[in-house]
């Protein structure tokens, strides 16, 4: 190894083609069901029923992320499911592993084995033909585990991070769209419930009778409810107030044209969980303007409609400014309301109806209005106590997210330092054990 370059052989070589067992299926033909159905790009649908068994190796057969390599063109599959006729399905043939060729495609120059000048395509004769590095079997098998202990400690993160945003947003919706701990108050002290909550009372008995209810958590919490015109009804002490009054929208930051600042445009922003990846440095010349602990919505269809919705975490310190797309709505809480209300309102689904439905514009170009938030209320307790205590409650589970977050961002630099000088065999496999150990 060392200095030595490892041969390349054609990717035919290396692999068992499976392209005769893709089986394509309309989505109104699809029966939804608990299996992966994979195209182009990874999953698209879940089926009911599946074609492969295993672990396969995914790669893509058209699309414009061929070229633009935005996303990886090659992927792993594992257990059952089934791909439609937009990806190879590749197996690592004897003495070849299908992790490792996984990785080693991921830096392959596919350009000249493309067709299609408007829509790239990868066909089979020419896919079989690409040069891919080929070590020996015991090399290939270090690689992938050098490399795949980076992802699986990124996967571990995402994971957590989607327990701990799913915790906060459970608790905000608890507290502040359903108001359970006022309705068990209620029940407890044998008071009215309101018709339009009955249905939520009725599992929330349910709850009280099995002793899954918090009820030390209820106890800052009134036993009534009042109606509220702009709302419905709400707890007893509490205001229905319009959403400009609780978050400031679009808040006025200052940052000069032409001053160099960090910058998120709309593919930045993710559609689970809120960490914001890919930001770059450039000279301001328009556009939203954030700090840290912002929240950014996307106001675009579709954007919004897949969920888009990050945190601004990763400026230099409290007073640094970045900037963004137009398309981008920029929250942030006023007074007592912080991060953790903002971002979990953000992700609520009533929120987040109220936004879709206020669209304006001509198919596909519409975007949401900032004026929509003038009709949009939110419930906010008179004592301010119930607030600090969900402040208090959900703002470590953010902390964390944002330290699992930058975590992975180093990990996932390591990564794409080490994959191509492992692949090629620049790098010698006990160099690249230390270094991974140092951040594992």
């Amino acid at each position: 190894m060392g200095n030595k370059v490892y041969i390349e052989k054609p990717l035919e070589e290396l692999v068992d083609v499976y392209d005769s067992l893709r089986k394509p299926v309309t989505s109104s033909d699809r029966k939804s069901g608990p299996y992966p159905y994979y195209g182009a790009s990874g999953i698209s649908d879940y089926v009911d029923s599946f074609i492969f068994d295993g672990e396969y190796l995914l790669l893509s057969e058209d699309g414009d992320n061929l070229r633009t390599r935005n996303t990886p063109i090659a992927f792993l599959a594992n257990g059952k499911f089934w791909v439609n006729n937009h990806a190879h399905v590749l197996q690592g043939n004897l003495g070849n592993d299908t992790k490792y060729l996984c990785y080693a495609l991921q830096i392959a120059d596919i350009t000249s084995y493309l067709s299609g000048s408007t829509r790239p395509k990868l066909n089979q004769k020419d896919m079989r033909r690409i040069p891919v590095y080929a070590p020996p079997l015991p090399e290939q098998k270090a690689t992938a585990h050098i490399l795949g202990s980076l992802d699986d400690k990124i996967e571990l993160n995402r994971q957590m991070n989607a327990t701990l945003e799913g915790m906060a947003q459970a608790l905000f919706k608890s507290w502040f769209v359903d108001f359970d701990p006022v309705i068990d108050n209620a029940l407890a002290a044998a008071n009215p419930i309101p018709d339009a909550l009955a249905a939520r009372a009725q599992v929330r008995r349910q709850l009280l009778a099995d002793g899954r209810a918090n009820r030390e958590a209820a106890k800052p919490f009134p036993a009534t409810f009042y109606f509220a015109e702009e709302l419905g009804w709400i707890p007893e002490g509490w205001k229905a107030i319009v959403l400009n009054n609780a978050i400031q929208i679009n808040p006025k930051v200052t940052l000069s044209k032409g001053t160099i600042a960090t910058y998120a445009d709309m593919k930045s922003l993710p559609t689970d969980g809120y960490n914001i990846d890919g930001v770059i440095e450039k000279a301001y010349a328009g556009g939203a303007k954030f700090q840290n602990d912002d929240v950014l919505l996307a106001r675009i269809t579709p954007c919004l409609e897949n969920g888009k919705t990050g945190i601004v975490d990763f400026l230099a310190d409290s007073n640094a400014v970045g900037f963004g797309s137009t398309e981008f709505i920029v929250l942030r809480g006023k007074n007592e309301i912080t991060l953790p209300y903002v971002a979990c309102l953000a992700r609520e689904q009533t929120f987040r109806l109220h936004c879709i439905q206020s669209m304006v514009g001509s198919s596909g170009r519409q975007r949401v209005q900032n004026s929509c938030f003038d009709s949009f209320h939110v419930a906010i307790p008179t004592e301010l106590t119930t607030l600090t205590k969900f402040i208090a409650n959900t703002n470590p589970a953010f902390q964390k997210m944002s330290k699992h977050a930058q975590e992975s961002k180093t990990l996932a630099n390591l990564r794409d330092t080490l994959l191509p000088k492992l692949i090629s065999g620049e790098l010698r496999i006990p160099d690249a054990e230390k270094l991974v150990a140092e951040v594992l």
